[in-house]
């Protein structure tokens, strides 16, 4: 779908660019706030409480930013998707692989999680700060967020030296299984 309009000052063409970078924060976004949800659902063991609690605040974040960047794709001519087809098609990564399982466990591979969507939205912040600055500042604003929920996660995960558990795996089973290990 070509962009017919956009906001002030910026081209159809950049829109149209920015709009497939919002695209894909949109169904990242919806991707971490089911997952966060899933892992509210599942994790068990000492601490579930308090890491169960934890959880539920950053979803309802996540699906604020999910919102604002659907807005923003909106208000630049686009249309976004927001289906379960849409998170699918763009998708670059996995899906969530811990089922029932301890709160370590949960949060060594949500580590991984954050580490693939911080990255990812670190790329999406380059392109719009050559596009627009009003997106590359809501997306700088969600970052600053998401790098400090993993800053939470990370302080379960972590010893008195500032070693992760996890700090070596490259799969979220890895790292689930690292976490059970060194528990």
């Amino acid at each position: 779908m070509a962009v017919r309009y956009t906001v002030p000052g910026v081209s159809t063409k950049d829109a149209e660019q920015l709009i497939k970078t919002l695209q894909k924060r949109l169904s990242a976004y919806n991707d971490l706030h089911l997952t966060l949800k899933h892992v509210h659902w599942n994790v068990v063991g000492p601490y579930f409480i308090a890491v169960h609690e934890m959880i539920d605040p950053q979803v309802d974040l996540v699906r604020g930013y999910a919102d604002a960047v659907a807005e923003r794709i909106a208000t630049m001519g686009g249309s976004p998707s927001g289906t379960p087809g849409a998170i699918e098609r763009d998708r670059t990564w996995k899906d969530y692989s811990i089922g029932r399982d301890t709160v370590l466990a949960h949060l060594g591979a949500l580590d991984l999680v954050y580490n693939g969507v911080v990255e990812d939205n670190r790329k999406a912040i380059a392109a719009a700060g050559e596009i627009d600055p009003i997106t590359e500042d809501m997306l700088i604003g969600q970052t600053a967020e998401l790098e400090k929920f993993q800053w939470f996660v990370r302080a379960h995960l972590e010893d008195l030296g500032g070693n992760l558990a996890s700090a070596d795996s490259s799969t979220e089973k890895g790292a689930a299984e690292a976490t059970r290990t060194d528990a």
